[in-house]
């Protein structure tokens, strides 16, 4: 998904993520992807009968550690950990409803950080899915990260409106709609939607060594709104990608190899500009090595005037620092070596390593991030309610 492999952070069971997706999955009742990295959007939902209760509980405790001191991104610690126990029923085995709430502690704070209900109506029909309320989000999306920060996995948790995925043999597709806030009569803030599409299209055949994919990423942005009081002119900007994605894996070894390109374009739409560049483009090259023992990515970002809202800080042209607001760099250059390891602690749990050491071209300095993440995610059967209700009958 996108140009990392983010699935033990997305899928169903954390500690199997690569794993399942080379075969067919009992469990989950559909053939997954030969590859899912660049490929098609995997489905996550096991198979159900009509009546099932379950519960449901996911945990995430994270570590990201942000050595960074230019004037573009800021340096900063995030720690603590997050956790949404939901219980689960199955109308139909077709639709999924889930209620729970969602919880978001950072340790050296008292206070919890957030305390939110969460809902989510999922409806499954062939290939396709149809959620309403709290979508899929983040890393689930599968965007580069020039495109949409890693970070929101820990920021911006939740994300709340409609989604539409498809899973085909070939083709992979996730459209989807946040309504990140709310505007009511006299409100003295604008409404904020954000909303995109990311699909993957696969050019090779089953039996090829090596797999070829075409990804094409969306993102739009808009701040506006009808009903307020306060004097602000709308903002709609818009985000997109595209290029080509190759991976192959020589016979008989367990090392695989890949290459992510992209061009990604910027264009800010709206009718009074708040923004110091009103188009702008970069280039997005990234090759991985994926062993037994870690996965070794080089990556090299090249942007000129580029501004994404929901990408990732490092990539920007515009500062969002605390100390260097208004800095600006037209003609951004960076590289990054990322070193990457997924630990199984079981089917429900991971801990995910990452050390990614960058190099500013314009600062000519070095620089890092580190991270460590624990993910668990298990559902447990309570019962069939639609089999007692008959029985009792």
């Amino acid at each position: 998904m996108g140009q990392l492999d983010n699935r033990a952070f997305v899928e169903p069971r954390p500690g199997a993520a690569r794993q399942i997706h080379y075969t067919r999955d009992p469990d989950y009742g559909q053939q997954v992807a030969k590859d899912s990295v660049g490929g098609v959007i995997p489905k996550t939902y096991p198979v159900a009968e009509a009546g099932d209760l379950r519960l449901s509980v996911y945990c995430f405790t994270f570590f990201k550690d942000n050595e960074y001191f230019n004037k573009i991104a800021d340096g900063y610690t995030l720690f603590g950990t997050q956790i949404n126990p939901q219980l689960v029923y199955y109308p139909t085995p077709n639709l999924r409803l889930e209620g729970g709430v969602f919880l978001w502690k950072d340790f050296g704070n008292p206070r919890l950080q957030q305390v939110r209900p969460t809902f989510r109506a999922t409806y499954t029909k062939n290939r396709s899915e149809f959620l309403f309320g709290n979508i899929r989000p983040h890393l689930s999306h599968g965007y580069i990260e020039p495109l949409f920060n890693f970070e929101r996995v820990i920021l911006r948790p939740l994300e709340e409106g409609l989604q539409y995925r498809y899973t085909g043999a070939r083709v992979g597709l996730d459209v989807w709609v946040d309504w990140q806030r709310q505007q009511y009569r006299y409100s003295n803030y604008q409404e904020e939607i954000a909303g995109g599409l990311s699909g993957n299209i696969r050019l090779t055949s089953d039996d090829s060594r090596v797999t070829l994919t075409l990804p094409v990423q969306f993102t739009a942005t808009h701040h506006g709104g009808q009903i307020d009081t306060i004097d602000r002119p709308l903002q709609t900007l818009f985000n997109g990608a595209t290029g080509l994605v190759a991976r192959y894996q020589p016979r008989n070894s367990k090392t695989a190899y890949r290459i992510n390109a992209y061009v990604t374009g910027y264009y800010d739409k709206s009718f009074a500009y708040l923004l110091p560049y009103k188009r702008g483009a970069g280039l997005y090259l990234n090759a991985t090595a994926e062993t037994r023992y870690l996965d070794v990515m080089l990556s090299y970002w090249q942007g000129n005037k580029f501004i994404a809202p929901l990408g990732g800080d490092l990539y920007q042209s515009a500062s969002r620092t605390v100390a260097n607001p208004t800095y600006t760099e037209a003609n951004r250059r960076i590289l990054i070596l990322r070193l990457m390891r997924d630990f199984s602690l079981g089917e429900a749990a991971a801990i995910t390593v990452r050390v990614e050491p960058v190099y500013d071209f314009q600062a000519r300095s070095t620089e890092f991030a580190a991270g460590i993440y624990l993910n668990f995610r298990q559902e447990w059967l309570l019962g069939n309610i639609g089999k007692r209700v008959r029985f009792a009958q």
